[in-house]
């Protein structure tokens, strides 16, 4: 552990993991500090600008509080959190829906709402009707499937970023018997990513637009089905093909569709146009 250089420092810091008991890990470190230490001879880092990468980073954490998460944003938008996504989830199968980001302003146990209710507490804007139903690998509807759902308002911003009373524009709803869900909610827009931050002037510095494409988040649980975590987009959005966080998938890009004033889907009757949106999800066993 004396006279180290470049040459032979990477050697005796994974020497130093040796005694690990726990193989998963010590597989880890070891593959973490082999690239992370190639990178640095890739790169040729100044001593300046290591210390402003770790300032970056010192800075991301900074800016992770109960509503917001900088390193989940970090990671979406270097396009790690795909990368994992598509080597956890892969599949084949036309019935089970492909999964997507998570994204940073997911809350935990949101507000329970009941089948076709309303989710634009407090927020106003172009009126939406999203409904599907929820199957298995082979078509079955699967009932109380617990799914939560979370979008920005016709504005571009989620309910976290503004000062409201309450929760609103997320949700969380079970399907019924035939395996349905239903709710109302206001027509989302394309909006940029959290660029007060890090990884904002990030973006700036390297030419990149902060933009998302519009779309609805979801997530469903059921025991014995693998977690889905996933988005459905609106077709002909502008940014469905330079995604600031790389999200969309072309199986979940589907029309929003605008209806004339009428009686809509659930019999509502409506005196203003509507968008309309019906997604059937799949879920995989576990």
């Amino acid at each position: 552990m004396r006279n180290l250089n470049a040459d032979n420092i990477t050697d005796a810091v994974i020497e130093q993991f040796s005694g690990c008991e726990d193989e998963r890990l010590k597989s880890v470190l070891n593959s973490l500090v082999s690239h992370l230490h190639a990178f640095l001879r890739d790169v040729k880092p100044s001593e300046r600008e290591w210390t402003e990468a770790i300032d970056f980073l010192t800075r991301t954490g900074q800016m992770c509080d109960d509503k917001r998460q900088e390193f989940i944003l970090l990671s979406d938008t270097l396009g790690v959190t795909m990368l994992v996504d598509a080597i956890n989830h892969q599949t084949s199968d036309p019935q089970i829906t492909e999964s997507t980001v998570l994204g940073p302003f997911y809350v935990a146990d949101p507000p329970e709402a009941g089948q076709g209710e309303s989710i634009d507490w407090g927020v106003e804007g172009e009126p939406f009707f999203v409904e599907g139903r929820v199957h298995d690998e082979q078509g079955e509807p699967l009932a109380n499937v617990v799914m939560d759902v979370w979008q920005s308002d016709s504005e571009g911003f989620y309910d976290v970023q503004k000062e409201l009373d309450s929760a609103s524009l997320r949700a969380r709803f079970k399907t019924d018997a035939q395996g349905r869900y239903a709710f109302w909610t206001v027509t989302p827009s394309p909006y940029p990513i959290p660029t007060d931050g890090p990884v904002g002037k990030m973006l700036e510095l390297t030419g990149r637009h902060p933009y998302r494409p519009a779309h609805v988040h979801f997530m469903l649980m059921a025991e014995g089905y693998e977690t889905l975590v996933t988005q459905i987009f609106a077709e002909n959005d502008p940014y469905l093909d330079s995604d600031a966080v790389f999200g969309v998938k072309d199986s979940l890009v589907r029309d929003y569709a605008l209806k004339p004033p009428g009686t809509a889907p659930d019999h509502h009757t409506m005196q203003t146009p509507y968008r309309y949106l019906k997604y059937d999800f799949g879920l995989k066993a576990s």
